[in-house]
């Protein structure tokens, strides 16, 4: 054992010891010329001057540039209907997932009660026989009657925000048919009380 620590110590020792080296130059050696960079074969440049010549265009590449030429509004026109879209459909397939995530870890009593409201919603079905009116009406009203009992906290918020929303179309609506008849029924000369008529 005291022979491998006697050769490992050794050259390790004489790793730290320091010392200078200095170059000398050789007086033997020619002076040598250096080369310039147009004198080498790679990078020579040939002499004269270069013209740029188009080809003349095919018959393809014609018949291509007008079919370019032509549907270019559709594709800009397909460009913005997708950036209008994308954002939608990316918080709808989130939305998708979310459902799918919360589905997987509903909580408890979950199912019945959404059994239960679908059972409503057949029950709307099965009594709005003959008219299309009581297709449309029953069977939401029916769920969202079977909803607001379980959610009652839900229902109200959602009753509110559908009351805006119904109210500010009206609104909207009363506006554009006041306009219309402005438009259409009262021109000038048919108002009685007109400043010019009196």
């Amino acid at each position: 054992m005291f022979k491998v620590i006697q050769r490992s110590v050794g050259p390790a020792s004489l790793s730290l010891l320091t010392f200078k080296v200095y170059a000398s130059q050789k007086k033997d050696s020619p002076h040598k010329t250096s080369v310039r960079v147009n004198e080498l074969s790679l990078y020579s440049v040939p002499e004269g001057q270069s013209k740029y010549v188009e080809e003349p265009r095919t018959q393809l590449e014609e018949s291509i540039s007008h079919f370019r030429q032509y549907c270019k509004p559709y594709t800009s026109w397909c460009q913005e209907i997708y950036s209008q879209t994308e954002p939608k459909m990316q918080s709808l397939v989130q939305w998708g997932l979310d459902s799918y995530e919360y589905l997987q870890n509903a909580p408890p009593g979950f199912f019945p009660r959404l059994g239960v409201i679908g059972f409503a919603g057949i029950v709307g079905l099965l009594l709005a026989r003959g008219s299309k009116i009581k297709k449309l009406v029953y069977p939401p009203g029916f769920m969202g009657l079977a909803a607001s009992l379980y959610y009652p906290q839900q229902a109200i918020i959602f009753v509110q925000v559908s009351g805006e929303k119904l109210y500010d179309w009206g609104l909207r609506g009363y506006i554009v048919i006041e306009d219309l008849w402005k438009e259409n029924f009262q021109k000038p000369g048919n108002v009685k009380n007109s400043p010019g008529n009196k």
